[in-house]
């Protein structure tokens, strides 16, 4: 029997995980496996995200193909948001905008939202992209819950996301593949 489930507000809410890291030429030297001690900061990630990014797929990691993901950031499903620009400005005051088709897609429709790093401290845990919904006469203040998602690569050109799932097999993620538009 498939379980299907609602990737987020009930499990997602700016969740504090401790992510495994992924091999890059940014968190590994060659000639040794050791991390390097220098990884980018939260404002240093901030720089780097700053800017329009194209979401180019949402791939399962661990995520058994028995489970069906109905909805994320209890919006829409995953294939509503493949192609949909996320405009990340300095100012924090950003958007999704979305383009694809589909029963439950909205093409044109711009959800607005408020962005920025949050930072754990030192030897807490690693930066996480966070993000919150806004809606038309809302004051961001005023919006308590939003969701949280580690940051694994940029590239200046490319950025994936990770976004922690829990299931009955242990933790899984939802990988965001983006690149930039501008």
């Amino acid at each position: 029997m498939k379980s299907i489930f609602t990737v987020g507000l009930a499990s997602l809410l700016f969740m504090a995980v401790a992510m495994p890291e992924k091999a890059t030429a940014a968190t590994h030297t060659k000639a040794a496996s050791a991390p390097v001690q220098n990884k980018p900061t939260p404002s240093q990630w901030r720089k780097a995200l700053k800017g329009a990014w194209v979401l180019n797929s949402v791939d399962r990691e661990n995520l058994p193909q028995s489970y069906t993901v109905k909805t994320i950031f209890e919006e829409a499903p995953p294939e509503c948001f493949i192609g949909s620009v996320w405009t990340l400005p300095s100012s924090g005051k950003g958007n999704i905008t979305f383009s694809a088709d589909g029963r439950l897609c909205a093409p044109g429709a711009v959800r607005n939202i408020v962005w920025s790093i949050y930072n754990p401290g030192a030897n807490i845990g690693e930066p996480q992209f966070q993000m919150k919904k806004v809606y038309a006469g809302e004051k961001a203040s005023a919006v308590q819950t939003g969701y949280r998602l580690a940051l694994s690569y940029t590239d200046g050109n490319k950025l994936v996301l990770r976004m922690p799932v829990t299931t009955d097999e242990g933790n899984s993620f939802l990988v965001f593949n983006f690149t930039r538009s501008n």
